[in-house]
């Protein structure tokens, strides 16, 4: 049917040349095509290759469905005076072979979501649009990039695929968002984008082609032009006076492919009409209204010349022709690309193998499945791996690092005393030797501080253990065997099994370096032979404040006495005695005994240092400081209760924060230096300690 109208609108001298070129090349071609989307689109996000197909584009109302239903010859389409075309729609037109009087059963229509079933009445294709169409866009004006694939089976169509995509609109409507315009012009883009796309800009002859929507979105698409085909619509509603011929022939705005002009079986009302209905309203056959066409082309005479590029038959000869030879001149890289593609799938289904029927074969199958996966981890670790990379570490050298670049190197960048102020340190020594004063350097403060920095440890040691935790993970994942691939509910369930397997590693693991810190903690081995000592610490100690006496020299304090009364004895008491304490508060007249009160001649208790004089055997000096003060307080004179009311000394209060004096004395800074010392001493032990039973415990554990 609508190859008559055709013959009679193009000159018997153009027309066998087209179809019998055409036909033939487009009969094999255009349905193997067809073939490959519907594949395709099966797949659909995954599919990379792009197919040649025409997509037509134009703003609502243009007369877009019209041009389609023309082109199949039966009205199928949603219809009315609002958006129709909400989802993409893609039209497949197979010409098929006439059966003689079955007229009824030589057309009907597909969809890929119902295979098998054939629609013989259009009107069932119609309803199954819309019900598809509100399924995914709702039924209120809403709009869906999902596409909708239809084939038409006539003997009346040429070969071609079209997609018909929404109309563009300015303003939303119904439940469409603010932004329908840009969302709408985005689908349009994903198609007409690609380089295999025909486009079919459809615009109305009754508005101004410089203001085209269909042409301006085709210009940003395709720019040279060359996929474009411009379809001029509605030339029977034209002002009178006015047409369509310099439209037609590009002189307004040039396309290499030209323009086509139709007649639309829509919104024309004829002045022989008497109740001048519309032509949908009285639905009127599209044979008539191609007859009409026809009839309205060669009544006009400023069409005379233009028979090619007038008429619907017109354009479906056109469309065919240049669809075809748009596939001839793409389908050597399609090919090749469709080449390339199968060679990798058929690598990727050679690797699955073979099916494996019986339970002793599956048990098999799974068994050295599991022994080479074994054997790749082993080999990763231990640096056996044949796939070795060349460009980064990978496998048990990654574990040599996270050991030594970064634990190791991390604790020994430590200063165990970095966050300990001398005011902390000398605080915590007042405090442990409570109310009385110490002579020389209590012990206490030392493990307090050696604890403190002990506990320091189990951070990094944790972090440490967690680290080798994910990067056994890490190796885990990359050394499976390309055997898993065929069996991915076993892959998932193996990285299930392994994590499983090596979180319960972590945590014992993680007990044990806990036990590591904590044993490190409980006991503090003085007589470990890498630690300093006492006797060595003083003997640093004092090095360091005579080195550094004149840039830290101290004020000092008066003495009890007069600088001319003061004894040598004094001076040599300073000397030896150089932990003892300088007590507050002293009287004028309690002035300091001499040594020889303090110790006898010939005795060396207190002018040398040890271990002894620093932990403990100051006996001896305490006993005589005490009897000293006991003597002196029964010899004071006793006061009459008279005089001790009138010479009251009223205290002052303590503070409620009472923190150690800003100012050392030499005593006091010794006191400090010589903790510094144990210090980092002890903690360097421990440290190393740490260094070299943390790795191990992760690698019995892990």
């Amino acid at each position: 049917m609508a190859e008559e109208p055709g013959s009679q609108s193009v000159p018997s001298q153009s027309q066998p040349p087209q179809s019998s070129s055409a036909a033939p090349l487009g009969s094999s071609v255009i349905p193997i095509v067809n073939k490959l989307q519907d594949i395709f689109a099966q797949l659909g996000s995954q599919s990379t290759i792009e197919l040649p197909q025409v997509a037509v584009v134009g703003s609502q109302s243009s007369g877009k469905s019209s041009v389609l239903e023309a082109l199949v010859g039966r009205d199928f389409l949603p219809r009315g005076n609002e958006i129709c075309t909400r989802r993409p729609l893609v039209l497949q037109l197979l010409q098929t072979k006439r059966k003689g009087d079955c007229s009824g059963e030589e057309e009907w229509g597909e969809f890929l979501h119902l295979p098998g079933k054939r629609f013989y009445d259009f009107s069932e294709i119609r309803s199954e649009i819309q019900a598809e169409t509100a399924k995914e866009a709702g039924g209120n004006k809403g709009v869906s990039d999902k596409q909708i694939r239809l084939k038409i089976f006539s003997p009346n169509v040429l070969d071609i695929t079209l997609v018909d995509l929404p109309g563009i609109t300015k303003v939303p409507v119904g439940d469409q968002p603010s932004d329908i315009e840009a969302r709408i012009r985005t689908m349009i883009m994903s198609y007409i984008k690609k380089p295999s796309c025909l486009i079919l800009a459809v615009t109305a002859a009754n508005s101004d082609l410089a203001n085209s929507d269909a042409l301006q979105i085709a210009g940003n698409a395709d720019p040279d032009g060359y996929r474009t085909i411009g379809v001029i619509t509605k030339l029977d509603i034209m002002d009178r006076g006015t047409d369509a011929r310099n439209l037609l022939l590009g002189k307004v705005i040039p396309l290499r492919l030209g323009y086509v002009g139709v007649v639309n079986r829509s919104q024309e009302i004829t002045v022989l009409l008497i109740l001048h209905e519309l032509d949908i309203m009285l639905n009127r056959s599209i044979k008539d209204a191609l007859a009409a066409e026809e009839k309205f082309f060669r009544s006009r005479p400023v069409y005379n010349g233009l028979a090619d590029r007038c008429g619907v038959p017109q354009l479906a000869k056109k469309l065919n022709q240049i669809l075809v030879q748009h596939i001839k001149a793409i389908l050597p890289g399609l090919k090749s690309r469709i080449s390339s593609a199968l060679v990798s799938v058929a690598k990727e289904h050679a690797s699955y193998g073979e099916i494996t029927e019986s339970k002793a074969g599956q048990g098999t199958l799974i068994l050295n499945i599991l022994s080479k996966y074994s054997e790749a981890f082993s080999s990763m670790v231990e640096g056996r791996n044949e796939e070795m990379s060349r460009s980064e570490l990978s496998g048990g050298a990654r574990i040599h690092y996270i050991f030594q670049s970064i634990f190791v190197k991390s604790l020994e960048e430590v200063d165990p005393c970095e966050d300990l102020t001398d005011a902390d340190i000398q605080t915590i020594i007042q405090n442990a030797t409570g109310p009385r004063t110490p002579l020389f350097v209590p012990e206490v403060p030392f493990e307090v501080l050696v604890r403190k920095q002990i506990a320091r440890l189990l951070d990094p040691s944790l972090q440490c253990a967690r680290f080798i935790y994910d990067e056994l993970i890490k190796i885990s994942h990359r050394c499976l065997v390309n055997e898993l691939q065929r069996f991915p509910v076993l892959r998932k369930r193996m990285d299930e099994v392994i994590g499983n397997f090596l979180r319960d590693g972590l945590e014992p693991s993680e007990t044990m370096i806990g036990h590591i810190i904590e044993m490190e903690m409980d006991y503090i081995n003085t007589s470990h032979p890498s630690f300093i000592g006492g006797s060595k610490a003083v003997e640093i100690a004092q090095q360091q404040i005579k080195s550094s006496k004149v840039s830290l020299a101290m004020p000092r304090q008066k003495d009890a006495l007069e600088p001319d009364k003061a004894p040598a004895s004094e001076r040599s008491m300073k000397t030896r005695a150089i932990l003892a304490r300088q007590v507050n508060g002293i009287m004028p007249d309690q002035g300091v005994r001499p040594v020889s009160e303090v110790s006898p001649a010939g005795s060396t208790n207190v002018s040398s240092w040890g271990i002894s004089s620093i932990f403990g055997g100051g006996d001896h000096s305490r006993v005589s400081a005490k009897e000293n003060s006991t003597s002196k307080s029964y010899n004071e004179p006793a006061q009459s209760m008279e005089s001790f009311d009138q010479s009251m000394i009223h205290l002052r209060e303590p503070p409620t924060v009472l923190r150690p004096s800003e100012s050392h004395s030499e005593n006091e800074s010794i006191e400090i230096a010589v903790t510094k010392l144990l210090l980092k001493s002890y903690y360097d032990i421990v440290r190393k300690n740490i260094e070299d039973s943390v790795p191990k415990a992760i690698m019995h554990f892990l």
